[in-house]
């Protein structure tokens, strides 16, 4: 893998500079044999030094590619060799893992960012085509303001949340103070290619194609619809789903995955893209082309439609095993301090910051033990939640308690609250963080430390 700086055509009209892996975007896809040690040589030939981070993979801390959790950086001019083996199973990816807080051109901001597929030893299903996406915004810029979809999650505001968070920010702006920092964008692609330009994807009436999307985002969440067509998922985050369902619209957080088979049986020219009209006009989307079919393209908005992780896990509580029942449960309250820190919003959990000079606050926990992680959200943000080097549990979303859903990531809802349970079986540092970067950067981090 070599890291650089270069320009990708997004369209003819659209080129952009970015960094990027082996000069394209996205990278390169590595497709790996659970259990079966690889090494990877990354190549940093860049300036600055550089992470690379092995998304939803069970690692050492070592190579994991997280500086919080004691990973080398990839000097800069320099290499490091990673040896690791895959695990586990399903769909992956990696990027960059570096802070860039108000620098735009660094981090999840830039071309860094390619699928991992990890053969599972289980069979996925039948299908008849294999394709892989790769969501992804350009040219980033800082305002005050967004338009960003908030109501598409279920779940219900817990009032108490809702009065906390929206006191807190009634306060800040009497006091004078602007909304904090959002990032924008101006251009849009799937695969590296606008909306209109690069090859359709292919298909012929009857066929199972089987979709792999990865949201490789800095910030933002990200739909997709198929005019005519509905996908039914067979797993997230690379873990298949207890329960298969069908689906008009997929919603995906920034950094999680859905792997979806579509059955082609509507004949035509679509375009498989966002919904949001603007995204899509800019980019969002790709042209699905069935075989003897022409014509511009089609879009037809799908109706509203929730999208609820519930539907796709196991409903109530397990309480076959006692393995299921958590040891400890870590009760953490999210915060923001609007434009508490030279424009941007502080990003607190139980009201303290993650600080990057001492590399604090650090959580102890036992090995061998489940850990119950129980979020309350004073925000009005939706927070895609990842815990690096595990796998957790979902077991408490939207009001309901759910278990056998598997996740790396998952959208924590505007005042909403929810648990994940996981086992600390890594020992050393694991890191844990909103995937949104502005909110990483500023605060949204702890770490947890395995002995």
């Amino acid at each position: 893998m070599r890291i650089a700086t270069g320009r990708i055509e997004l369209s003819p009209d659209t080129v952009v500079s970015t960094t990027t892996y082996n000069g394209q975007f996205p990278g390169p896809l590595l497709r790996f044999t659970e259990d079966r040690p690889v090494v990877v040589d990354v190549h940093n030939d860049t300036n600055v030094p550089e992470l690379l981070h092995w998304h939803g993979q069970v690692v050492p801390a070592e190579v994991d590619g997280a500086f919080e959790e004691g990973t080398p950086f990839i000097p800069a001019h320099g290499m490091r060799r990673l040896s690791f083996t895959p695990g586990p199973a399903g769909f992956r990816f990696y990027h960059t893992h570096v802070a860039a807080h108000g620098d735009l051109t660094r981090s999840t901001y830039t071309g860094q960012a390619g699928p991992v597929y990890i053969e599972p030893k289980a069979d996925p299903g039948a299908y008849d085509q294999e394709v892989f996406l790769t969501l992804k915004e350009f040219e980033p810029s800082l305002g005050h303001g967004g338009d960003m979809a908030q109501h598409f999650l279920a779940g219900s505001p817990v009032p108490d949340l809702k009065r906390r968070g929206e006191k807190a920010m009634a306060d800040s702006l009497a006091h004078g103070m602007p909304h904090g920092y959002e990032v924008g964008y101006r251009v849009f692609s799937v695969n590296g290619r606008k909306l209109g330009h690069g090859q359709p994807i292919r298909v012929k009436s009857g066929q199972r194609v089987l979709f792999h999307v990865l949201n490789a985002s800095a910030s933002e969440i990200r739909s997709l619809a198929l005019p005519g067509h509905t996908f039914k998922v067979v797993a997230l985050d690379g873990n298949p789903v207890p329960r298969q369902a069908e689906v008009p619209v997929l919603w995906i957080g920034t950094a999680e995955r859905v792997s979806a088979l579509v059955e082609m049986k509507h004949p035509g020219v679509w375009v498989l893209g966002d919904l949001s009209d603007d995204d899509r006009k800019n980019g969002m989307g790709t042209v699905v082309e069935y075989a003897g079919r022409s014509g511009p393209p089609q879009w037809i908005a799908p109706p509203p439609f929730t999208w609820d992780y519930r539907t796709f896990a196991r409903p109530g509580t397990a309480t076959a095993a006692t393995t299921q029942r958590p040891d400890h449960t870590i009760d953490l309250l999210v915060e923001k301090r609007n434009a508490a820190d030279k424009g941007f919003n502080i990003w607190t959990l139980n009201g303290v910051p993650f600080s990057m000079d001492t590399n604090k606050p650090v959580l102890d926990v036992e090995h061998g033990k489940r850990y119950r992680m129980r979020f309350r959200n004073a925000t009005d943000d939706i927070h895609p939640l990842h815990l690096h080097r595990h796998t957790f549990e979902v077991t408490h979303i939207a009001g309901t308690p759910t278990h056998g859903l598997h996740k790396d990531v998952v959208m924590l809802g505007s005042y909403q609250a929810l648990d994940f349970d996981f086992t600390a079986d890594q020992p050393g540092l694991s890191l844990f963080h909103c995937h949104q970067q502005l909110h990483m950067d500023y605060g949204f981090m702890i770490l947890l430390r395995c002995s």
